[in-house]
């Protein structure tokens, strides 16, 4: 295999090569911290490359192997992992210079799990500031670009998870979601990001942004690889206080089972608002494609989403001013205007509208629970736009924004984005799948039936 070919393989195909031997996990993690040499000062993915640490890892995952201990689909794939998961021994900036010395002594759960699996941790990716914001223009950092088009955005605040495994410098990274971090930037770059639901995958040794919003998840290039990492995410942690003690199913084993009789939901209030055209064409066609596999499609009702955004904001500004507030108030400098700004306001909620939010967060998740209780899922559009310019105050600019994501952080569901298109300009679009609290299991299904159905898991980004 070309060097080429090695970074664009999926997990999937190239986690049995690994267990036979037929593939050395040094010269997968070779490939592509060839490609991170290559392609990393113009997408700027990475803050932190863990280039020896790597290759030790692989050469281990190597010997294992060989004597006969494969650990399963992960073991000596190289990975990414958002530099606002603490990684021991290693610098973990959260994006911000608040914290640009801090080598913990620890690594997050998820962190753990993943080397547990075996797998290979190639680095840290750049993200917006401390993760609030949808772009990934650090301006600490340097701004993170879109693989597709380096002059426009990856989206945020899991940008530079995104670029790295669009552009073939990861198979697989880790991202965290407060209101679309995973799924936007998925979208944007033309890859694959499931936000679990609320509890599933712990937060332990993860920095907050509102952690009654926050989810960690897997970003992969194919639907089948998100299952992969999921399942040595997912499970019960006591150290998290917002993990649930819930039953992990296995989730590959739907992946296959088609869509024939399935009732997919389609959610147009709200969603197909202020909808780029060629955003919504390709969603409809989207829709035309589930009817092909059988399943049985229907425009459908949700709650009001536009209080479910509302109050989702009270929450997530409320919740990021009060863990920033000392911060904020000691050394205020080191906040760029944008974050500062954006704290501030979120000190100005009162506990009176913070509590009411709150209370409609109840409300609003038991009348979604009811509302897609006969569906197998729900569909729209991740995102109303597609990428958008890197130069600030371009028309566009302001539009990569959590509207289509943000409520699913807030009633905690399950949503996955998955490609499903290009605009005529070449940029990504996608289209998200939401399901029942705790059926990731089902989302992937969909998602992969759909995927199988489509060409777009096949193109790449040419740098």
């Amino acid at each position: 295999m070309s060097q080429s070919d090695i970074a664009f393989s999926s997990i999937a195909d190239l986690a049995p090569q690994l267990a036979t031997g037929d593939l050395s996990p040094v010269d997968v993690t070779d490939a592509v911290l060839a490609r991170i040499e290559q392609h990393n000062e113009q997408l700027n993915a990475y803050i932190t490359v863990m280039a020896d640490t790597a290759r030790h890892a692989a050469r281990a995952a190597e010997s294992a192997i060989h004597a006969g201990h494969y650990l399963g689909p992960l073991h000596g794939i190289p990975v990414a992992v958002k530099d606002l998961y603490a990684t021991r021994g290693v610098r973990t900036t959260f994006g911000s210079p608040l914290f640009a010395d801090w080598v913990p002594d620890h690594d997050a759960t998820v962190v753990e799990r993943l080397k547990r699996a075996g797998a290979v941790i190639l680095g840290k990716t750049n993200l917006h500031e401390l993760a609030f914001g949808t772009t990934s223009a650090n301006p600490h950092y340097g701004v993170v670009r879109n693989p597709w088009d380096v002059t426009c955005h990856p989206g945020g605040s899991s940008g530079g998870s995104a670029s790295a495994v669009a552009g073939g410098l990861a198979y697989g990274a880790l991202g965290s979601d407060t209101g679309a971090s995973i799924r936007q930037p998925a979208a944007c770059c033309g890859i694959v990001g499931l936000k679990p639901t609320y509890g599933r995958v712990s937060k332990f040794g993860v920095l907050p942004l509102s952690w009654s919003m926050d989810h960690v998840g897997p970003m992969t290039r194919t639907v089948e690889d998100a299952a992969l990492m999921m399942q040595a995410l997912a499970g019960y942690d006591a150290r998290d206080p917002g993990c649930v003690s819930h039953a992990v199913p296995d989730y590959t084993a739907q992946l296959h089972g088609g869509l024939r009789n399935r009732r997919i939901g389609v959610a147009r209030d709200f969603f197909f608002e202020e909808c780029d055209p060629e955003v919504a064409g390709a969603v409809e066609a989207a829709l035309g494609v589930f009817r092909d596999l059988g399943a049985t499609v229907e425009d459908t009702a949700l709650p009001d989403m536009h209080a479910a955004r509302a109050a989702g904001v009270v929450i997530l500004f409320s919740e990021a001013a009060a863990y920033h507030a000392s911060n904020l108030r000691e050394r205020p400098e080191a906040f760029s205007d944008e974050v500062r700004d954006q704290l501030d306001m979120g000190s100005f909620y009162t506990a009176v509208q913070y509590v009411q939010a709150q209370r409609m967060r109840r409300v609003l998740t038991d009348e979604t629970s009811l509302a897609m209780a006969p569906y197998d899922a729900v569909v729209m559009p991740t995102s109303p736009v597609p990428a958008t310019p890197i130069a600030p105050g371009l028309p566009g600019h302001a539009s990569l924004r959590p509207r289509n994501t943000l409520p699913f952080n807030f009633i905690s569901l399950p949503a996955i984005s998955v490609p499903c298109g290009f605009t005529d300009s070449g940029l990504p679009i996608g289209l998200q799948v939401v399901g029942k609290a705790f059926d990731e299991a089902g989302v992937l299904r969909v998602a992969a039936a759909y995927e199988r159905a489509t060409p777009w898991r096949t193109r790449f980004p040419t740098l």
